[in-house]
């Protein structure tokens, strides 16, 4: 983990977005292009998806969390694929 931001690539947008779901604080995408939407608003996830569907794929982005336990949990997806258990 680098300064509270985690480097995804090629993720599961899906399975992500669930696991963002069980996040506590705000969770935001930055993009190499400079976009940041805040994944713990619905509409950031339609907007954000349909962009990167639009686009194929998202091959490279940040993640930058608000809460230091989000950061664990997101950083444990994105390494190992762990889902959290409990909302």
């Amino acid at each position: 983990m680098n300064n509270g931001k985690i480097q995804l690539h090629h993720i599961d947008f899906d399975a992500f977005i669930e696991a963002v779901d069980h996040c506590k604080g705000d969770v935001f995408l930055e993009t190499e292009e400079g976009d940041v939407l805040n994944l713990k608003s619905k509409l950031c996830q339609m907007i954000g998806l349909s962009t990167i569907l639009s686009h194929a794929e998202v091959n490279e982005a940040t993640v930058r969390c608000s809460n230091p336990e989000d950061e664990t949990l997101l950083f444990r997806f994105n390494l190992y694929g762990e889902m959290p258990e409990n909302k």
